[in-house]
């Protein structure tokens, strides 16, 4: 496992361990950020620990076609409950994200650092948000990375139930009317699994992110 210096490098990913850990330093600037995202790359630690930079295999990933919306779901969205933005409110998303309380997890990897950085990457345009509101209440959304033709994403939260899916649902919607080529859901997760997210190579998802 390599090292970081001030240097904005990152080791080839099939270096990896079998965990998925390609590297460990460095800092959050939005220049090594970029690089690391545009490499097939992303941060994952807990506060008061070293920068740890990710790319797994196999990758956790949604095409847009493939997304699954179930009966009750649809009625959920048919009925109107929810409204929708784009990008309105990324700072409340994230705090949220980081505060939003989970089971089976005592903290969040999501420091006061990674909020600073991801807000910084709002401002330049490449961090973006989804906001579900209801009665005027933000209640759920999510936040990522948008590298132009693939997305990806970050965390998700849920004040009342089924806000995060109408986010995520939303989202792809979004995705697959601008053509975007899939949604990056970094590892598996059996929520995402049911809404239409499988596993691929790690060499099949860096083709797509390079072509």
């Amino acid at each position: 496992m390599q090292r970081l210096s001030k240097d904005f490098y990152f080791p080839p990913v099939e270096t990896a361990a079998s965990d998925g850990i390609v590297a460990i330093g460095g800092d959050l600037s939005p220049e090594r950020l970029m690089l690391a995202y545009n490499s097939g790359i992303f941060p994952w630690f807990e506060q008061g620990d070293p920068i740890v930079w990710w790319s797994p295999d196999p990758r956790m990933v949604l095409f847009p076609d493939d997304l699954r919306i179930s009966k009750s779901m649809r009625n959920i969205l048919n009925k109107n409950i929810f409204a929708v933005t784009f990008n309105t409110d990324f700072e409340n998303v994230i705090r949220n994200c980081r505060d939003i309380k989970r089971d089976g997890q005592g903290g969040t990897w999501i420091t006061d650092s990674m909020t600073k950085a991801y807000c910084e990457l709002n401002r330049r345009g490449y961090a973006k948000s989804v906001e579900v509101w209801q009665d005027g209440e933000l209640v759920g959304g999510l936040y990522g990375v948008d590298l132009g033709q693939v997305f990806c994403g970050e965390s998700m939260f849920s004040k009342v139930a089924n806000a995060s899916k109408v986010a995520f649902v939303a989202l792809v919607s979004k995705l697959k009317a601008e053509n975007y080529k899939l949604l990056d859901c970094q590892i598996y997760n059996e929520h995402l699994e049911s809404l239409g997210a499988r596993e691929i190579s790690r060499a099949d998802f860096l083709r797509i992110l390079k072509s």
